[in-house]
């Protein structure tokens, strides 16, 4: 009986098999034998591109034929989602690193920017917070995460690989990732390099003063903290950023509306004032940060 069960599955089992080794091995026929072959990735572009220097916005010819005309360096922006109180939207960090990510890339010249990282790191814990902000990811994965993605875009052919991060508890990742490739790679003949770009988180050390001493105005926040006379996590500068991207991503219409229009003290006079501010503010952190790697990049040995 049981040799009987035995002979059955093992004919079954080369039945089932048989017609797809079978298959496998013969050449495909009807519509499969008439599919063309794919172009080949050097293939010349027919079609003209798009001025963008956001990566994911290209295709792979164009940014094939950027790379190959200079565009070699890449710009990787750290941003993250968080509580930023009752006005701002989470996703505050990186809708400023859209707006400065590609004014930087343009003052630079031959500038792309990679996909925005739109996560930062944070401890989950135990409890179940119903309306927690986030998601965020642990430390050691946005290590790892900032790390596969420089090494990538050096495999893709960039020379110089700079991170910059809009939120301070990214820093630890953005040096981690950036010294950690430079010793991977150190001796390598391909000369890249990584480098954490510490002079674009900037609010405290130049962007607080500049509204307060510069513009003259006079914002109830302390020069060095992220909470002012409002009690919420929000100031005057990165509204007006935002409010250059989107003005319902600091929520002004609702705000207008409520007569709330106002941060630390200070009243929106209008939409147009505040983005003026924003253009001022967006303007000096582009300087100070295209100022800081064009000084890095005098310290590195001519190849």
């Amino acid at each position: 009986m049981l040799r009987t069960q035995y002979l059955l599955t093992a004919l079954v089992a080369a039945l089932a098999t048989a017609p797809a080794s079978a298959a496998a091995q013969q050449p495909p026929t009807g519509a499969a034998a008439q599919q063309p072959p794919r172009r080949p990735a050097n293939a010349p572009r027919t079609i003209e591109g798009v001025n963008t220097v956001w990566i994911e916005q290209l295709t792979q010819p164009e940014l094939r034929d950027m790379i190959r005309d200079g565009y070699t360096t890449v710009l990787v922006l750290t941003g993250g989602v968080e509580d930023n109180s009752a006005n701002l939207v989470l996703d505050k960090h990186n809708i400023n690193n859209r707006l400065h990510g590609e004014m930087i890339a343009r003052r630079l010249g031959n500038t792309l920017v990679a996909p925005l990282v739109t996560l930062e790191p944070g401890n989950v814990g135990s409890n179940i917070t119903p309306g927690r902000a986030g998601p965020m990811i642990s430390q050691a994965t946005y290590r790892a995460l900032l790390f596969d993605i420089g090494n990538f875009l050096r495999s893709m052919g960039f020379k110089e690989i700079y991170y910059l991060g809009d939120s301070g508890g990214n820093t630890a990742g953005m040096r981690f990732a950036a010294d950690s490739l430079t010793a991977l790679y150190a001796g390598d003949t391909a000369g890249v390099v990584f480098k954490h770009v510490a002079e674009y988180y900037n609010h405290v050390t130049h962007v607080q003063p500049f509204i307060q001493n510069e513009l003259k105005i006079p914002e109830q926040i302390r020069i060095g903290a992220s909470t002012g006379s409002s009690g919420l996590h929000e100031e005057l500068a990165i509204d007006a950023t935002m409010s250059l991207v989107d003005p319902v991503s600091l929520r002004y219409p609702q705000r207008v509306k409520a007569g709330e229009a106002e941060i630390n003290g200070v009243k929106f006079e209008s939409l147009e004032w505040l983005q003026d501010i924003g253009r001022k503010v967006a303007e000096l952190r582009t300087k100070l940060t295209v100022d800081a790697i064009n000084a890095y990049r005098g310290t590195l040995v001519k190849r």
